[in-house]
């Protein structure tokens, strides 16, 4: 199967496995974190969006442990950047329907949790096909050193992602069995 056709299909999964109310391993993110020695404890999350992994209640816990939380804000030209937020802040509807932060304050993570339609076991995933994630975990890469850690459910994993030069593998994949 082709990118375009497994993200249909596995968004048609998702989609009837949206009120399940699965949580993704949360003691596994931790693990990840605590072993992941860097100073700055900067982590660039998500909004939820279109039944995704449901973030907000992981950064939340993470804000608590002093970890900087920021979101994206959608740019032109395919691009997106991180600012600071917080579970208190206010948060705009961009022209995609995503919520996103009002503040103005850049922020560059060294932690990314990532949202995707599917992956492979060797940690390819695929996105809706706008390329932001890629794009921006190549940008940051120049900048500084980071993990990334998508979120998924099981049920999202297939046997092979095709990929091509501009597609970015994850570092690690939660999922509410891992």
């Amino acid at each position: 199967m082709n990118k375009s056709e497994i993200r249909k299909k596995i968004l048609k999964i998702r989609n009837l496995n949206c009120n399940k109310n699965l949580d993704v391993n949360f003691a596994l993110i931790l693990k990840i974190l605590k072993n992941y020695k860097q100073v700055d404890k900067i982590i660039g999350g998500y909004y939820p969006y279109n039944c995704e992994v449901n973030v907000i209640k992981i950064l939340e816990k993470l804000e608590k442990q002093n970890y900087q939380i920021s979101l994206p804000k959608i740019k032109n030209n395919y691009q997106m950047d991180f600012f600071q937020w917080s579970a208190k802040h206010p948060l705009n509807i961009n022209k995609f329907g995503i919520p996103e932060p009002t503040s103005d304050k850049l922020i560059f993570p060294n932690i990314l949790l990532i949202p995707l339609v599917a992956f492979d076991k060797q940690l390819n995933r695929i996105g809706y096909g706008g390329g932001f994630y890629d794009r921006y975990i190549e940008k940051i890469k120049k900048k500084k050193n980071i993990i990334t850690i998508g979120l998924a459910y099981s049920f999202q994993k297939v046997p092979e992602i095709p990929v091509n030069e501009y597609d970015m593998k994850l570092d690690y994949i939660v999922t509410e069995k891992n």
